[in-house]
């Protein structure tokens, strides 16, 4: 019986978990996965604040719902078996005044409903009893929130795969994709070969690693910018865990919020605003083709129409600092300038369709012998060994269907 060949696009932590799966569920595979970058985890993975979501805000019944309540299960086992750090610091969802009550407890309700453990409401004496410094009319509280280094999870995932005789080929840029009746060749900057199955993770690319095999441009990803600042050591105690805003339907972008690293640095953001360029990681930095596809797309435009005031109140953030620590000040007052400095910055993949709508909930996509996994925001990170789960499924199923 000839041996099955499946090659993975993308050595980020989505990637990684689906290469690992393909490896665990079909006997005798040869996988190979192709990451452009030097090392694994070097775009959205290695970028992100390192919450483990425990599934408040998603609709109940879609795949993030679904997907992240079992990704947390996983990651937690998985965390515990490879010797990761992992804390359950918890987190409080603070409404900051009663116009956001109701909003608040919507959002409790689709906790509940969506299986979220522990979870539970609180009024404004207990939030200090959980977060001495911040302050709020009521929150919700889910202990079961989590901290995690995903870098270090995506690095144990890559010798997962090395270990039951995957490649890892770093370096190696995918720039063709066709799929055949019988066969799926990857063109890459190294040369051309054939596999029975391609399951593409591409992340910040994941558009035109898509157009490559002959889908559809739309959803296309516009990439948005959220910077952070670092809480000085010696004030990281104005902040136990997670503090998070209500959303606010007005915008689509959660905003600044305060959160604990699993190295105890407290980070206050991110913000977002379009970037300019897809891995634009320093204020330098910029594509001209990345920002050509942004602007040159009709639906960012009917976007960019539809939220001219959170285009305003993410401007203010990016343009002054002091701004920037005021909307965490509504949630911690004791935060000040001088107790902070600029941190990293991270790029999201927001996919967006052409009528300039947002794609909220992750899309997997695909002819028979090649999947995409085209959108997966956050919890993606949180979801990524549900989500394997979820495409080595699909997969199976093309196989025997």
């Amino acid at each position: 019986m000839a041996k099955v060949r499946a090659a993975v696009v993308g050595g980020g932590i989505i990637g990684l978990a689906v290469a690992r799966e393909l490896l665990h569920r079909i006997d005798g595979l040869e996988l190979t996965l192709f990451e452009k970058e030097t090392r694994v985890a070097a775009h959205q993975t290695g970028h992100n604040s390192g919450v483990v979501h425990a599934g408040l805000y998603y609709t109940p019944g879609s795949l993030k719902a679904r997907l992240c309540l079992r990704g947390v299960t996983l990651l937690r086992q998985y965390a515990q078996e490879k010797g990761v750090r992992y804390e359950e610091c918890g987190k409080v969802v603070i409404a900051h005044d009663s116009s956001e009550i109701a909003r608040m407890n919507a959002i409790f309700e689709r906790a509940v409903s969506n299986g979220v453990p522990d979870v539970r409401l609180l009024d404004g004496g207990a939030i200090r009893d959980i977060e001495p410094h911040a302050r709020g009319v009521a929150a919700i509280h889910s202990p079961r929130t989590a901290i995690i280094d995903y870098v270090a999870v995506a690095e144990a995932l890559a010798g997962d795969v090395g270990a039951a005789g995957g490649r890892v080929r770093l370096g190696t840029e995918v720039v063709g994709l066709e799929s055949r009746a019988r066969e799926a060749v990857v063109t890459t900057s190294r040369g051309t070969e054939s596999f029975d199955l391609v399951v593409t993770c591409a992340g910040l690319h994941s558009d035109r690693v898509a157009v490559l095999s002959g889908e559809s441009r739309s959803p296309r990803v516009v990439p948005f910018s959220g910077d952070y600042f670092l809480v000085q050591p010696e004030r990281s105690s104005l902040v136990k865990g997670l503090i998070y805003p209500v959303p606010d339907p007005r915008y689509p972008f959660l905003g600044v919020h305060l959160t604990k690293r699993i190295d105890g640095r407290i980070m206050l953001g991110p913000n977002a605003f379009l970037a300019l360029g897809r891995e634009a990681y320093t204020r330098r930095d910029w594509s001209v083709r990345d920002t050509a596809s942004a602007i040159g797309f009709p639906g960012f435009w009917r976007f960019a129409r539809g939220n001219v005031a959170a285009a305003v109140r993410e401007a203010r953030t990016v343009l002054s600092a002091e701004a920037f620590v005021r909307e965490a000040q509504k949630y911690v007052p004791d935060v000040c300038r001088a107790d902070v400095t600029r941190g990293p910055r991270g790029i999201r993949a927001q996919a967006m369709n052409a009528d300039g709508s947002l794609e909220d909930d992750f899309v997997i996509t695909g002819a028979h012998r090649v999947i995409h996994v085209r959108n997966a925001p956050s919890p993606g990170a949180t979801s990524s060994l549900a989500i394997a789960e979820y495409v080595v499924d699909e997969a199976l199923a093309r196989a025997t269907g």
